[in-house]
């Protein structure tokens, strides 16, 4: 039987306060979204002057990237290369850059999704957040 790393709540506070750091920092009001390697969410918060929508896309950007195991931007890469046939893959709603997977030791024990600036932004604030982890 193998051991498997998982993120504990005292992890996903760092990963958040991180990433709300970045945020604020920059002037940037956004949602910011953290789940478990199953997509599972743990953590949401939207700052102050988010819109709305940005708590819902957020999620699935994580989600995406947590279930995918890489960035929710390849998937984006991917659709606008040309193959729209990825919109109809199960489960991935977030395939927009902002998706962030957390990897320790090459395993995914989660994900980051920010939402409500440039998608370049939304995924700076989400590694900002990763940063934290010292991984």
């Amino acid at each position: 039987m193998k051991t498997k790393a998982v993120l504990e709540l005292a992890e996903v506070k760092a990963i958040a306060a991180a990433a709300e750091a970045e945020a604020l920092a920059n002037k940037w009001p956004v949602s910011i979204a953290i789940v478990d390697d199953g997509g599972h969410l743990l953590w949401l918060q939207r700052l102050d002057g988010a819109a709305p929508i940005s708590a819902q896309i957020a999620p699935a950007k994580a989600h995406t990237a947590a279930l995918g195991r890489r960035e929710s931007r390849i998937y984006e890469e991917v659709v606008n290369g040309g193959r729209t046939s990825f919109l109809s893959a199960p489960g991935l709603q977030g395939m927009l850059e902002g998706g962030v997977p957390i990897l320790k030791d090459g395993h995914c024990i989660g994900a980051v999704g920010v939402s409500g600036v440039k998608s370049s932004e939304d995924a700076q604030v989400a590694r900002a957040g990763i940063a934290a982890l010292g991984l």
